[in-house]
């Protein structure tokens, strides 16, 4: 998924009462870098489902009202966020790594792999990158690194709702597959009723071999 709007100049249209949580990007573009790519990812802790990433440009002058933390939104608000995100980001792009690669490589360094995939599949390179957390030691280029981002920096924030929303369906999809785990509900998270299920039914090839075996072992008492 990518998409991109050329032209650089701030939208006069964008409420002035959202400006303030441009502030991190306004700092930039006004010494002309605009491409700066908010970056964040869904799905690092589930025991099922790939981990997703997303890269998000603004457009000068451009906010998303009621971009924030994806966790601190409900469904219907996600889906409206990441339908304006989409029509108001200057680009946005999407990355994941399988759930072959999180255990072959361990979760951490698939995050890393889904953002690289991510920022490379932006329509252009960005001029700076802003990740949320902590510094991503295999991210393969220079960036910042906001904990708590997705609440502090509104490009991370709309990349967090964009995350959040492509795992979520690309779960529903695989719970149409695979039902009895829950994936609809719990989008691959150990609750109860997914653990209850993996005791049952075992694990799928979408489980996280290491994660899923562990909790299996922890609830067999």
């Amino acid at each position: 998924m990518s998409g991109a709007r050329q032209d650089s100049q701030p939208d006069s249209s964008v409420d002035l009462r959202l400006q303030d949580v441009l502030a991190y990007e306004r700092g930039f573009w006004s010494r002309g870098v605009f491409g700066v790519a908010g970056v964040d990812e869904a799905g690092r802790g589930p025991l099922a489902g790939p981990v997703v990433a997303a890269a998000v440009i603004l457009r000068p002058g451009v906010a998303v009202s009621g971009a924030t933390d994806s966790k601190r939104l409900g469904p219907a608000a996600r889906v409206r966020i990441y339908a304006d995100v989409l029509a108001r980001a200057d680009a946005v792009a999407v990355g994941a790594a399988s759930v072959r690669e999180i255990d072959r490589l361990n979760v951490l360094e698939a995050t890393a792999l889904a953002m690289r995939r991510a920022l490379a599949r932006l329509p252009r390179a960005p001029e700076h990158v802003v990740v949320d957390g902590l510094p991503v030691r295999t991210l393969g280029c220079t960036h910042d690194a906001i904990v708590d981002g997705d609440r502090r920096i509104h490009s991370i924030a709309c990349a967090s709702v964009v995350a959040k929303v492509v795992r979520d369906r690309l779960m529903l999809r695989l719970a149409l597959r695979h039902p009895g785990y829950g994936w609809e509900h719990n989008v691959g998270y150990g609750t109860l009723d997914h653990m209850d299920a993996l005791r049952v039914l075992g694990p799928t090839a979408h489980h996280r071999r290491l994660m899923a075996t562990h909790q299996i072992d922890l609830n067999l008492d």
